[in-house]
């Protein structure tokens, strides 16, 4: 059975995103875009249009082009809607980074994008650079000050005339963030102009939701490279002529802080902030009466605490749903939804539908029955880069995308997220890949074989939990392994819990069952 949401199907312009972002700014050219919390810097939205304008000639001075790509390795400050938008503008495609990323694993993602140039701040650099030793790009700018480096700033004297290629709305890739998708390696997920415009068109056709508009200031403390942050706060939050607020990390009082200081009406923010709202002590300190509404999403929030959260602060919250693959968002909580509705996910937004299908027989289920989730609609990627195999295992011939999640939609068209079949871990809202843990564990010299699975943890959601077999004759400490891995990946990444075995449960095909020690694991709590 498919289903639908009860909104209208919204239509869409086929344009290059920044003409569909910041296409008329004339009735608002004097108002703030962003301003960024650590400095209280503030950029216009005529600032900003200008800014973006001189980038994208200065980029172009370069040689750069339609197709290039380019990538932001940076933690969020306004210059990141300058360059994400100055590329896209000249038809680029813009690859986002983890700024918490090692140089290893940064140098993959350039390896496997074919980056051309790179963009960083001065804290990052030694990274930048050693990750350019097995990847050479063109150049590599720094916003601020660095030898041997030229600057952004430099980059935007330019006002030299932009010319704008000709670009194909439904077929020009212009985003490539990275996501495991439902198991494996971190893949590039190309993201069309229209993939980005048509979700941003089907948020605002959610009318019970409605969440941003021009009298809102959202808080920006999501990462912009991650999707969540990328589309939902950075870009959708301009098209609706909000007032970012830009924190470069997080930080529980810096982020009570900003809320009181600039009158933030809209947290879109990740459930383990959610946690935080509903107990950290701090709360109490601050005013944070503007606060309108909580939006959740990137990890399941619990029904408990959601609650707990939005009568602490005193405003509603509302959960989201969706996937990088999708650009990200499918399914929206409607904002006066009755009390017991806080832990669903929501409706499906406009265009979309929604199937829930029998894992093993993928035959489609009905009302109150769990399954996976499929979804299809327009914002649903245009593949994965480079992996065509990938691709058409993700999505079927009928254009359904599979998310891996267990889920059911309840009597009133209400979805939700149950488990998930897929082997994401999911710490904090970030994407921690099994595999990948699994491959760099086989390089200690005392591992013989080993698997990665989630542990429930009540602040982080899931914690990555190693389970280890040594090789005859050897030994090494839980507190070595966990060692070995942090020092060579993002600490989102880091294996918190070590368990030694004997052996690791395989398929015939040899296939890790991970499945299997899931269970273990449940049965020992």
């Amino acid at each position: 059975m498919i289903f639908r949401g009860p909104h209208a199907d919204v239509s869409t312009p086929k344009i290059n995103v920044v003409d569909f972002v910041l296409g008329n700014i004339s009735a608002h050219e004097n108002k703030t875009a962003i301003i960024q919390a650590e400095t209280n810097r503030k950029i216009s939205y005529r600032e900003l249009s200008e800014s973006i304008h001189r980038l994208a000639a200065g980029l172009q001075a370069t040689g750069f082009k339609k197709g290039d790509v380019l990538a932001i390795y940076s933690p969020n400050v306004p210059e990141y809607a300058f360059i994400f938008l100055a590329v896209i503008k000249l038809g680029g495609i813009c690859t986002t980074v983890n700024p918490l990323y090692t140089a290893d694993e940064l140098a993959k993602q350039l390896i496997d994008a074919k980056v051309k140039l790179i963009i960083t701040v001065p804290d990052f650099l030694d990274k930048a650079e050693e990750a350019i030793k097995k990847h050479q790009v063109d150049e590599l700018f720094v916003i601020g000050e660095a030898k041997g480096h030229r600057r952004l700033e430099e980059l935007m004297q330019s006002d030299l005339t932009v010319i704008e290629p000709e670009i194909s709305a439904e077929n020009d890739v212009c985003a490539l963030p990275y996501s495991s998708g439902t198991t494996g390696l971190p893949k590039g997920v190309m993201l069309t102009h229209f993939n980005l415009i048509v979700n941003m068109r089907q948020i605002e056709g959610m009318t019970s939701h409605n969440a941003i508009c021009e009298q809102d200031t959202v808080l920006g403390v999501l990462p912009f490279f991650h999707i969540y942050g990328m589309v939902v706060i950075m870009l959708y939050s301009l098209y609706r002529r909000g007032t970012i607020v830009c924190m470069s990390r997080f930080e529980m009082e810096a982020f009570l802080s900003a809320i009181e200081t600039h009158k933030v009406t809209k947290a879109p923010i990740v459930p383990p902030i959610v946690l935080g709202l509903a107990k950290h002590p701090a709360v109490e300190k601050y005013d944070l009466s503007s606060l309108e509404l909580i939006l959740s999403g990137a990890a399941p929030l619990g029904e408990g605490i959601a609650m707990e959260a939005a009568a602490r602060v005193g405003c509603s919250i509302a959960q989201g749903y969706g996937m990088t693959e999708a650009s990200p968002v499918t399914h929206l909580l409607p904002i006066r939804s009755k009390a017991k509705k806080i832990g669903s996910i929501g409706l499906p937004i406009p265009n979309t539908e929604v199937m829930i299908v029998d894992p093993e027989t993928e035959k489609p289920l009905y009302n109150n029955q769990n399954g996976e989730i499929w979804i299809r609609g327009p914002q649903i990627m245009k593949g994965y880069l480079n992996r065509p195999e990938t691709t058409a295992e993700s999505i079927t011939k009928e254009g359904w995308y599979r998310t891996g999640d267990i889920g059911y939609v309840d009597d009133e068209g209400f979805f939700y997220v149950v488990d998930r079949i897929k082997e994401l871990i999911k710490y904090k809202g970030m994407q921690v890949a099994p595999a990948e843990l699994e491959a760099l564990l086989l390089t200690h010299p005392a591992v013989s074989d080993a698997a990665v699975i989630p542990i429930a943890d009540e602040e982080a959601g899931e914690l990555p939990k190693a389970v280890v077999v040594i090789k005859t004759g050897l030994s090494v400490s839980a507190e070595e392994i966990m060692s070995f891995v942090a020092q060579r990946v993002a600490p989102h990444k880091k294996v918190r819990i070590v368990e030694f075995v004997e052996q690791i449960p395989k398929s015939a095909s040899g296939k890790i069952l991970r499945r299997v020690l899931i269970q273990k694991e449940r049965e020992k709590n």
